[in-house]
C-alpha cells in the first residue's frame, strides 16, 4: 500500500509545472521530476548523476555555489534566481526555493521557469533605457554604446554592430562595431547580412541549423563551423535606415526565433532613437557650421575662442587670430556669377584648412570674411609664418573656364596677450589690422 501511495505521489509530482530537484552533497542530481525536461530540455534520465553546476550559466556559478553552501548550512533559500543553459544552448531563467535535509544529506529544491517574466521585465527596462539614452547621449557614438549595453542585458552581445545606410553616397556604413574576441576585424558575413537586411527590411537568423529560406549568397556563407548571427532592421516611419546585428561566439548560447522577435521589438525603439539623434546632430551642425564651406560659423568660432582664451590664461600661453577679407571679391560675382563666387569661397576654405594644424580653427564668419585661430603657438612670429603660407597658397590662380583669377586676401593679425586681454579686444585689433593691410594695397598681412 505504501509503495502504491509513493508511486501515486510521484505521479502527482510529475504533473507539476515546476520541477522538483534533489541534489546530493557533491552537487549531483539524484532525482528530478518530469517538468525538468520542459524547463531544461534534458530528460530526467539524462540529468541523474550530472553535476548541477554544469548546467548553470557561467556568469552565475559563483553566486550559485555561495547560495548552495548557505542552504547546506541549514538556511532555507526562497526565491533565489539564476540562469541555466538548456540542452539546446539557450538560456533559461530559474527561480528556486530550496532547503537542506540533514537526515538525508540532500538539497531539495523547487525550480520555476521565469524566463518569460524576466524577458518582459528586461524589455520594459530596455525600452526605458533606450528612451533615456536618446536624451542623455552626447552624440551618436554615445547612443550606440548605450544601445549595446542595453541589448547586452537581453541577449549575448559581445559582438554588436550598428549598420546604417548612407543615402547620399549609396553605401552601408558601420559607425559602431565591437567584437570582444576579434576587435580588429569585421567579418565579411556582417556586411553581407547587413546589406540584405537593409535591402529587404526583414530580420534574419543566420546559423548552421537555421538555413531554410536564406538567400543563396547568404546560404553559401554558412557551414557547420559558422557562428550564429542575428540581425534585425532599423525600421522607421521613413523606411529602413540600417540594421542591428549580434553574433554568438563559439561555446555561447545560440540565438532563437524568440530572440529574433525580442531584438526586432527593441530595434524599433532603437531606430527611433537613432533617427532623433541624427536629426538633432544635423540641426546642431546647421546651427554651428557654414552650409557653403562646411567651416565653423561665427557662433562656433566664438565658443572655440572663449575656450582657447581660457586655456591660454590658465597656462600663460600664447594664441593668435588671423582675420581675412578677400580683395575685390565682388568682381568675381559680377564677372563670373554668384555660382563662381561660391566655388571661390569653397576653395578658400579648403586652402586655409591646408595651412594650419588640426588643433587650429578655420571659420567663415560671413560674406568673404574668414578667421583663423592659432592656439598654443610657441612665439608671436609663428602667426606671421602662417600668414605668409596662406598668401602663398591663395595666390595660386583659380580657373573659371578659360580665365584665371588670383585669390588675394588682406590679413590682420592679433595676439593674446600682447594685443588684447579678452575676446572683444582680440576681434577689434585683428579687424583694424586687416583694414590697414587692405589700405596698403591688399594681398598682404598686418600685425
Amino acid at each position: 500500500m505504501q509503495t502504491d501511495t509513493s508511486a501515486a505521489l510521484l505521479g502527482f509530482v510529475d504533473m507539476l509545472m515546476d520541477a522538483i530537484c534533489v541534489v546530493d552533497t557533491e552537487g549531483r542530481y539524484v532525482y528530478v521530476s518530469a517538468a525538468a525536461e520542459r524547463i531544461f530540455g534534458y530528460t530526467p534520465d539524462e540529468l541523474i548523476g550530472r553535476q548541477m553546476l554544469d548546467l548553470v550559466h557561467p556568469d552565475d556559478r559563483e553566486r550559485t555555489l555561495t547560495a548552495a553552501a548557505d542552504i547546506m548550512s541549514g538556511n532555507p533559500k526562497l526565491h533565489f534566481e539564476n540562469r541555466y543553459l538548456r540542452k539546446d544552448g539557450s538560456i533559461v531563467h530559474i527561480m528556486w526555493s530550496a532547503r537542506w535535509s540533514a537526515v538525508d544529506r540532500l538539497r531539495i529544491a523547487v525550480a520555476r521557469d521565469i524566463t518569460e517574466r524576466k524577458r518582459a521585465d528586461l524589455m520594459q527596462v530596455a525600452l526605458f533605457g533606450i528612451s533615456e539614452a536618446a536624451n542623455s547621449a552626447e552624440d551618436l557614438l554615445g547612443l550606440y554604446r548605450h544601445l549595446h549595453e542595453i541589448i547586452a542585458q537581453l541577449l549575448p552581445a559581445r559582438s554588436f554592430s550598428v549598420a546604417l545606410y548612407d543615402t547620399l553616397h549609396e553605401q552601408l556604413l558601420f559607425p559602431y562595431h565591437v567584437d570582444e574576441q576579434d576587435p580588429d576585424r569585421r567579418d565579411p558575413t556582417a556586411e553581407a547580412l547587413a546589406s540584405e537586411i537593409a535591402a529587404t527590411g526583414q530580420a534574419m537568423l543566420l546559423c548552421p541549423w537555421h538555413r531554410e529560406g536564406l538567400p543563396q549568397h547568404l546560404n553559401s556563407l554558412v557551414n557547420a563551423d559558422s557562428l550564429c548571427w542575428l540581425g534585425v532592421p532599423l525600421n522607421t516611419q521613413h523606411g529602413t535606415i540600417g540594421a542591428l546585428m549580434i553574433k554568438s561566439h563559439s561555446g555561447g548560447a545560440p540565438y532563437t526565433d524568440k530572440d529574433k522577435e525580442l531584438l526586432q521589438f527593441v530595434s524599433t525603439q532603437a531606430a527611433a532613437a537613432i533617427e532623433r539623434k541624427q536629426m538633432h546632430e544635423r540641426l546642431q551642425h546647421m546651427a554651428q557650421y557654414d552650409q557653403l564651406t562646411r567651416l565653423p560659423n561665427r557662433m562656433l568660432l566664438h565658443e572655440h575662442l572663449l575656450s582657447a582664451l581660457s586655456r591660454a590664461q590658465a597656462s600663460q600661453g600664447l594664441l593668435a587670430m588671423l582675420y581675412l577679407d578677400l580683395d575685390k571679391f565682388k568682381l568675381v560675382n559680377d564677372t563670373f556669377g554668384h555660382a563662381a563666387g561660391d566655388l571661390l569661397l569653397q576653395e578658400v576654405a579648403s586652402r586655409l584648412s591646408q595651412c594650419v594644424r588640426e588643433s587650429d580653427t578655420v571659420a567663415r564668419i560671413g560674406g568673404d570674411e574668414f578667421v583663423v585661430l592659432l592656439e598654443r603657438i610657441s612665439k608671436v612670429e609663428d602667426a606671421a609664418l602662417v600668414a605668409e603660407k596662406i598668401l602663398e597658397k591663395m595666390n595660386v590662380p583659380m580657373l573659371f573656364g578659360d580665365s584665371e583669377w588670383p585669390i588675394r586676401p588682406s590679413i590682420g593679425i592679433a595676439h593674446f596677450p600682447g594685443n588684447a586681454a579678452d575676446l572683444t579686444q582680440l576681434f577689434k585689433y585683428a579687424d583694424e589690422a586687416m583694414y590697414q593691410a587692405k589700405k596698403a594695397g591688399g594681398n598682404r598681412f598686418q600685425d
